[in-house]
């Protein structure tokens, strides 16, 4: 089994309305039900050993404590989750989940002040989200955030990286914004231009290396990471299945996310990572085309 993952999506209610969320398009079908979602977990443990709950936001479910107990009732060695952060501003609602089973937590960070955050989030979020990075620190919690490059952040990502690094969290990703869901609704004013943002997101990424802190940036071709390739997220992401409704059922996320994902060019096949390298977002060249994307062949 190794390290195999479930990403299993809990439903699609959320308390952000994000201006690139990918699962907008899926908001009207509400959340799953409690014996949907144990379903889930009782057949993926047979091929998992972790779990990333994932939403929308799985913390607003009332019965949110009672399905990570479950995760741990079946053995799961990492049960993982991913959230906006808000409802963990709550010391007592951090240790209950510390409790339950929890053993890492994915908050996504978006900004280095308030008004970059949240005009992102459409929600009053940043003095929420920090509040419960500050509170699960505290209590010895794993903390892996994520934050999302866009047309509106992606100069400040050293910024948003020296806050990261004051705040004391285990680990930070940069990822690539993808153009689905609201990010294509708002394309215009959401996806910058990889190359542009990309001497920012080494920048963001250096701050966390000297201060010993893991990073990566995901979703960024090698071709671009020239100095950075070892912080390459795809090197490191785990294998993965997703469960949470039946047209996002995936029993490999890798192979999908190469093929129908993310695109490689004419030209990649003269380049040196060519192998290793899965290509940005086909969203992004449909749009802005490939001339970005160049072989590295020393």
């Amino acid at each position: 089994m190794g390290d195999k993952r479930v990403d299993l999506k809990t439903g699609f209610v959320c308390n952000n309305n994000c201006k690139f969320c990918v699962q907008a398009h899926n908001k009207l079908k509400g959340n799953r039900s409690f014996e949907d979602i144990k379903k889930d977990l009782l057949d993926s443990r047979k091929r998992c050993e972790g779990v990333v709950f994932t939403g929308g936001e799985v913390t607003i479910r009332p019965d949110f404590f009672e399905i990570v107990h479950l995760a741990k009732k079946l053995g799961y060695r990492i049960i993982q989750i991913q959230s906006n952060g808000r409802m963990f501003s709550s010391m007592e609602f951090c240790r209950k989940v510390i409790e339950a089973g929890a053993t890492e937590f994915s908050p996504a960070l978006h900004g280095y002040c308030a008004e970059q955050h949240d005009y992102l989030t459409s929600a009053k979020s940043f003095e929420q989200t920090v509040q419960g990075i500050k509170n699960l620190k505290s209590l010895g919690g794993e903390i892996l955030i994520n934050c999302v490059v866009v047309k509106s952040n992606y100069a400040d990502l050293p910024e948003i990286a020296k806050l990261l690094v004051k705040l004391g969290v285990d680990q930070y990703q940069f990822a690539f914004v993808h153009a689905i869901g609201h990010a294509m609704t708002n394309f215009k004013n959401v996806v910058p231009r990889v190359a542009i943002a990309t001497p920012y997101i080494k920048e963001g990424l250096q701050i966390g290396i000297d201060a010993g802190i893991r990073v990566m940036a995901e979703a960024m071709p090698y071709c671009l990471m020239e100095g950075y390739e070892q912080y390459v997220a795809e090197r490191v992401i785990p294998e993965a299945e997703i469960r949470g409704a039946k047209s996002i059922n995936v029993d490999d996320y890798s192979t999908v996310r190469k093929t129908e994902g993310k695109m490689k060019f004419p030209q990649c096949m003269k380049c040196k990572y060519n192998k290793i390298c899965e290509g940005p977002w086909r969203e992004y060249p449909e749009v802005f085309g490939s001339s970005e994307f160049q072989p590295v062949t020393d």
